[in-house]
């Protein structure tokens, strides 16, 4: 066993962005509920996953009035694989259930809501899902919602979090649920910023030094999620943020190194975002790529992650600092922050 990978294999790993669940839900509909086990579980062990977020993406024929119930559904089918697979997987829903679960050799699951849908213009059922179990929650996706405008907007909007987007915010802090910046539209971002007062995460972005992409991060915005001690998880299976022409292991740790440069060694996690199975497994081809052009991601599905932590130590990353981007950065916030309502 190298070096590399005996590190990746003894530390904690936390994936703050799969969206598994979509690709487990296509094959239910099509009569093969064996999907998680014969498929993903294989590949969350082999890449030594302990900590896996959720998202629930709603797709658009789903949006406006079936979100809500397509969001239930899901979040049950969540549920309900965790009763499967109990040896292996559980929901968690605090940072001292993800510990326990950590500690006892299973996968700790964290679901959460990307874009938001199933709220609507309604802040009040962001508790409804924290009863169902929901820990971490983006207010958009590309488009616009009735909480805030996704990155897809920036260049044809200047919108900020709406008042009930703000309301939203208020009630995830107070309830212990870890707001997910990722995917918000510029203004929305530094409204975030200026109203928070708990740690967050960008479960999925990448720099926009590095990768001109509507959906990565400025050097000043990595700063201020930074100092207000949240988390940058660094993407790496979806090639337009990390670099169209090269999506490698290297430069997704280039994309690390520059968290680190700007942000610091504490703000930095990984946030790979393998959607491309889905894509590849429903549309035959990844759609999102500009002109229909797509260069395979080298990190493509949850294998391959300890070669980004073999770049890693092959540039000299010191251990404990391997071990932080891995997931102690993002343990920190999830024990500060999910299901430990505002003081």
């Amino acid at each position: 066993m190298t070096e590399s990978r005996s590190l990746h294999d003894d530390a904690v790993v936390v994936d703050t962005h799969n969206d598994l669940i979509l690709l487990v839900d296509h094959f239910d509909r099509r009569g093969r509920p064996d999907h998680f086990a014969r498929y993903w579980l294989p590949e969350l062990r082999a890449g030594g996953v302990d900590v896996q977020v959720l998202p629930i993406c709603i797709e658009d024929q789903f949006q406006t009035e079936g979100a809500l119930r397509r969001t239930l559904l899901l979040i049950e089918r969540i549920h309900e694989l965790a009763a499967e697979h109990s040896d292996d997987v559980t929901v968690c829903l605090t940072g001292a259930d993800v510990d326990a679960a950590t500690a006892a050799g299973r996968i700790a699951l964290v679901i959460a809501l990307e874009g938001a849908h199933a709220v609507g213009q309604d802040p009040e059922l962001v508790r409804t899902m924290a009863r169902v179990g929901v820990r971490v929650i983006s207010m958009a996706h590309y488009a616009r919602t009735f909480l805030a405008d996704g990155s897809g907007l920036d260049s044809t909007s200047r919108g900020r979090l709406t008042p009930q987007g703000i309301t939203a915010l208020r009630e995830m802090e107070e309830l212990g649920i870890v707001f997910d910046i990722s995917h918000l539209g510029m203004a929305g971002v530094e409204d975030v910023l200026s109203l928070a007062t708990r740690p967050f995460l960008a479960t999925h972005s990448a720099c926009l030094g590095i990768t001109d992409s509507h959906r990565n991060l400025g050097d000043e915005q990595l700063k201020a999620i930074a100092g207000l001690g949240g988390v940058i998880g660094v993407a790496a299976a979806i090639p337009y943020f990390i670099d169209p022409a090269a999506p490698t292991a290297e430069r997704v740790v280039d994309h690390i190194e520059r968290v680190v440069e700007v942000a610091g060694i504490d703000h930095v996690g990984l946030g790979p975002d393998f959607i491309d199975d889905y894509y590849q497994s429903v549309f035959g081809g990844w759609v999102g790529a500009p002109d229909g052009a797509h260069v395979p991601a080298e990190i493509s599905r949850p294998s391959d992650l300890p070669k980004i932590t073999e770049v890693m130590v092959r540039r000299g990353f010191a251990e404990p600092d391997i071990r932080k981007v891995l997931g102690e950065n993002v343990l920190r916030v999830l024990r500060d922050v999910m299901g430990e309502p505002a003081r």
